[in-house]
């Protein structure tokens, strides 16, 4: 078995990381012809993808707080689908493939440190997976020729499974290095699904992934794992309730189960364990998905890690509330004070207004937006309306945003949904699913593409006051 040089761990200095496969009710590996071994790293050298992340000032390991979707493919998509995928998908995290001998994909022609640095600094949030040793009842391994189980022998209480596990996150850890994907990342260790009444199976699997969680988390990393909910997850949950302290659990568990449900639940462990922030689950196996006109046979999870989505402070207007959940028309014989304050502050930051953020719908807040109208191509009038509402609270970079995003445009297109009578909700700078609901309706009403994802076309549309 291979095994590259640890020393490798000092040389990162970019944490990233990619997702995983599955199977009929949770686990499994989606086979893609006739794999080539050889090392993982491909590409520009490490140092390219240390210097890309530093440009855009990328500190924080993958994939951080998040909550979102995900997808999982076999082979790491290209970088022209990956950009595409960003603008048009509602996916912001991707599962990848990066170590492990009973990989289906062991040779990853897109994937290279470059890739992975790339992606991050677009934004997605990577999942690394590793898919060595599998459970020695497992049917459809060893995979190949170099390739081997999960020692079941007892002896020494599966001993020889333990050192399995450390080495195995080892090999791992250094794989993760070599793409540049630094210490205080999460890799995620695929098991695939196995028979959990045999004893010796599943008793040396427990003990395999014990040693693994130990020593992949002693080199600094955050342990996932990843297995169908029935045997691998139930395995670790029975370990976590009914055998507490005995073995060395993953923090945090990624699970397998094709229900549809876009959640982090499943019937098979009660919803105490590895909450909150220690979950996600694929809940739909390999189907093809076409967006922007690329299409990937993916899997489809929900991922609800860390501590989720955190806003940012958005530091506008300071001391002046702009989110409401109806932005009522302005006139000179009826204009909320509270409303018009928001008028005044954001006239002030499109350059047409520059007097006192007072309240009053007088003479120079009605000029300055009768300005700021006819700048944007409305007929000038007194009164500020729906559609001018709608144009002006989503005005700024037209930036993709999508469920787990969280950044000034996420305020901005919040405040709009609500003007465009799409939404009624607080605005609080996180895309959760109250505003993914809200745009998908809008979009539906307006008839573009019902994607759930603040493309182009749709700020265009904001923009316009529509």
């Amino acid at each position: 078995m291979r095994r590259l040089a640890l020393a490798a761990l000092a040389l990162v200095l970019v944490p990233v990381v990619g997702p995983a496969p599955a199977t009929a009710d949770g686990a499994g590996s989606r086979a893609a012809g006739t794999p080539a071994a050889g090392a993982p790293a491909a590409g520009a050298p490490a140092a390219s993808a240390r210097k890309l992340a530093t440009q855009r000032q990328i500190a924080l390991a993958t994939p951080g707080d998040f909550t979102g979707h995900g997808f999982d493919q076999c082979l790491a998509p290209t970088q022209a689908a990956m950009d595409t995928w960003w603008r048009t998908s509602p996916f912001s995290a991707v599962g990848i493939y990066i170590s492990g001998d009973s990989r289906a994909c062991r040779s990853q022609p897109n994937l290279s440190p470059t890739w992975v640095a790339t992606q991050v600094a677009r934004g997605w949030r990577l999942l690394p997976i590793a898919l060595g040793p599998q459970a020695s009842c497992q049917p459809r391994f060893p995979r190949y020729k170099d390739d081997f189980s999960i020692s079941p022998n007892p002896t020494g209480g599966y001993a020889q499974a333990a050192r399995q596990g450390a080495a195995e996150a080892d090999e791992n850890a250094a794989d993760a290095a070599a793409y540049g994907i630094g210490p205080g990342s999460t890799i995620w260790y695929d098991l695939e699904g196995f028979d959990l009444g045999n004893t010796h199976c599943r008793e040396s699997a427990l003990v395999f992934t014990s040693a693994w969680v130990t020593r992949i988390k002693a080199l600094g990393y955050v342990a996932g794992f990843y297995s169908s909910a029935s045997s691998g997850i139930k395995m670790l949950d029975d370990a976590r309730r009914l055998r507490p302290g005995r073995f060395a659990l993953p923090d945090r568990i990624w699970i397998a189960r094709w229900d549809g449900a876009a959640n982090t639940s499943t019937t098979y462990i009660p919803e105490d364990g590895w909450r909150p922030g220690g979950r996600m689950k694929q809940y739909r196996g390999g189907h093809d998905e076409t967006w922007g006109g690329v299409t990937i046979n993916i899997d489809s999870n929900f991922i609800d890690l860390g501590a989720g989505s955190q806003p940012r402070p958005e530091g506008r207007c300071p001391g002046t509330r702009l989110g409401y959940w109806k932005y009522p028309t302005l006139s000179p014989a009826s204009a909320q004070a509270t409303r018009v304050k928001v008028l005044q502050c954001l006239l002030e930051e499109q350059g047409t207004y520059s007097g006192a953020v007072s309240g009053s719908y007088d003479a120079a807040t009605i000029a300055a937006a009768r300005a700021w109208q006819a700048a944007r191509r409305f007929t000038p009038t007194d009164t500020f309306e729906k559609r001018h509402w709608v144009a002006l609270l989503s005005a700024g970079a037209r930036t993709t945003v999508k469920r787990g995003s969280s950044d000034e445009a996420v305020h901005r297109l919040q405040r709009a949904l609500n003007a465009a009578g799409a939404g009624r909700f607080r605005a609080t700078g996180v895309f959760d699913a109250k505003t993914e609901s809200a745009l998908r309706a809008y979009q539906s009403r307006l008839r573009i593409a019902v994607s759930g994802v603040a493309t182009r076309q749709t700020w265009n549309k904001l923009q316009r006051g529509l």
